[in-house]
């Protein structure tokens, strides 16, 4: 298969290790949700959760079904044997750019993006909520490569220099002290007219979440019944997930972020970065997003609004 995905890179830190995926045993339409962080990870988990489960019935809540694989501080082997249990379709989440994924011709990729600028927002959110508890795990566990995952220091200035400026890993653009966010989507975008990629955009799921969710569902090839729509879409607004968001994400949450579910489940909004973000920050920004090709750039501040055909 011409320009077919390749496993290049190896990505571990604090909170990575893309290793974990060599044990992974694939099946045929497997679902991998694909993100860099804070671009719209746990909407679409349940997007997919509610599309598989349409009438409510979910057995837990959609991150519990749709473990992290490739978060170093879950046991592996708890969260392989999760994954072997389930009778369901699954639906797999990671972090892993596609450079740093085996690539499975069986399984179907889901990769989703959103605005450098909205992202940075709401990882102030996650970032400066983080546990004392998961600050000593993500630094004591065994196996961390590289330097300790740094505290939350509280001056947006300077966590947006770095953030926009340095990279964890050397080939990447930006996003310290995480993994690009800049570099992610990329690495699919590169690969976007295979049968098996889709790109999602977290702009358009927000302006037209019905479309976009019928987008996913024949992409997927999951059929809904017409009178179960209304329901299923519900269920996947925001405002229907922050009432309850104890349905979207399991209990173990509260171990990484103080005020547990409500917390991480934060505002879901875009454009946050006006008026905090000042002229130097933008031109920071205009020197990051330079490296990237026109046309993803695009994509990755507006998606389809800014003229990219899905």
């Amino acid at each position: 298969m011409a320009n077919q995905p390749a496993k290049t890179r190896i990505y571990q830190n604090h909170h990575l290790d893309s290793t974990r995926w060599n044990w992974f045993k694939p099946r045929d339409n497997d679902i991998i949700i694909a993100t860099s962080y804070k671009a719209g990870t746990t909407l679409m988990q349940t997007i997919v959760a509610n599309l598989l489960f349409p009438h409510d019935d979910m057995p837990a809540p959609a991150s519990d079904l749709s473990p992290w694989l490739d978060f170093r501080l879950f046991p592996l082997e708890l969260a392989l044997g999760q994954l072997e249990a389930q009778e369901h379709r699954r639906f797999i989440k990671t972090h892993t750019p596609l450079d740093g994924l085996p690539y499975f011709p069986e399984a179907k990729y889901i990769c989703v993006s959103r605005d450098p600028r909205d992202v940075f927002m709401s990882l102030l959110n996650h970032w400066g909520n983080h546990t004392e508890a998961f600050y000593m795990a993500a630094n004591s566990t065994p196996g961390r490569v590289g330097d300790e995952f740094p505290r939350f220091g509280g001056d947006i200035k300077e966590m947006w220099r770095d953030w926009i400026t340095h990279s964890w890993f050397d080939w990447e653009i930006g996003g310290y002290p995480y993994w690009s966010h800049l570099s992610y989507a990329l690495t699919f975008w590169n690969h976007r007219e295979m049968d098996n990629i889709l790109m999602v955009h977290f702009n358009d799921l927000r302006a037209d979440l019905e479309g976009e969710m019928r987008r996913i569902a024949a992409y997927l090839e999951i059929d809904v019944a017409e009178e179960d729509w209304p329901d299923v879409v519900r269920r996947c607004t925001f405002e229907e997930v922050k009432k309850n968001p104890s349905k979207v994400v399991g209990e173990g949450i509260s171990f990484a972020f103080e005020g547990g579910a409500d917390t991480f489940i934060h505002k879901g909004t875009n454009r946050r970065w006006v008026g905090v973000l000042d002229e130097e920050d933008l031109a920071l920004y205009e020197e990051a997003m330079a490296k990237l090709p026109k046309d993803f750039r695009q994509w990755l501040e507006g998606g389809t609004q800014a003229g990219m055909a899905a």
